[in-house]
């Protein structure tokens, strides 16, 4: 991976494709030895919104600071839960199964990323797929919870426009409609944003870049950093990746 820069910022490296949102889950699994679990979001977007695991099945936001055992997992709880890896819907944690986790970063799932490309809106970034466009268009219906509903009629559709303190950088758009599609409100509020405008403090390009605020999704899972004109849309220019 290169990683690439851009005005006074030091991008952080995009993974490929089939590699971009993967997260590698090791709190404990080489202590017990286990190899590392790879966990593959573009797999499991196409079926769960993000508000399912990061809400409703209480992983945090950032990887490895869950408590998830193989105990809890056979409990119905994280991975486990009902409607997930259950044995019913998906694979049980069961011992022939074990690899298809536990595969130490490899990727083993057997899923085919080229055939969900292939079949999916194409994006020039990230998993090279368009999964606002793909919703919209009733590509990918992604279950909005397992058994905790949602509140009826989440429809924010304020936009906010953050301007940016350095010069020459034109202000941010934030649309909360696409947000909500995908999120709940507390999976940003209040724990990464305040809810009151330009309250949050450090809310800095330097730290988004280091995996706060924004860059909580959007430097591994959601679309990268990098495409700068996505949030910045008058911006004149962006990097190359």
């Amino acid at each position: 991976m290169t990683r690439l820069s851009f005005g006074n910022w030091d991008l952080p490296p995009v993974p490929p494709p089939n590699e971009y949102g993967n997260v590698l889950i090791n709190r404990t699994s080489e202590k017990n030895g286990m190899k590392p679990v790879t966990f593959s979001h573009w797999i499991h977007r196409q079926k769960h919104t993000c508000r399912v695991c990061h809400f409703e099945l209480e992983f945090n936001m950032k990887a490895n600071t869950t408590e998830i055992t193989e105990k809890t997992n056979r409990a119905g709880l994280h991975c486990g839960a009902s409607g997930c890896h259950d044995g019913k819907v998906a694979f049980s944690h069961e011992k022939p199964n074990c690899d298809k986790c536990h595969d130490g970063g490899q990727n083993s799932s057997g899923v085919k990323f080229a055939d969900t490309v292939s079949q999916l809106p194409n994006a020039n970034y990230g998993n090279k797929i368009d999964w606002t466009e793909a919703m919209k268009q009733g590509w990918i219906t992604p279950q909005n919870y397992l058994s905790l509903k949602p509140a009826e009629g989440l429809a924010f559709k304020e936009n906010l426009t953050l301007e940016a303190e350095w010069s020459g950088v034109p202000p941010a758009i934030f649309p909360h409609n696409i947000h909500i599609e995908w999120l709940d409100c507390n999976n940003c509020h209040p724990a990464i944003f305040n809810i009151k405008k330009k309250t949050t403090k450090h809310f800095e390009m330097v730290r988004i870049l280091d995996g706060e605020f924004c860059g909580v999704c959007h430097i591994n899972v959601a679309f990268p950093i990098q495409r700068c004109k996505a949030c910045h849309p008058t911006m004149k220019s962006e990097t190359k990746y």
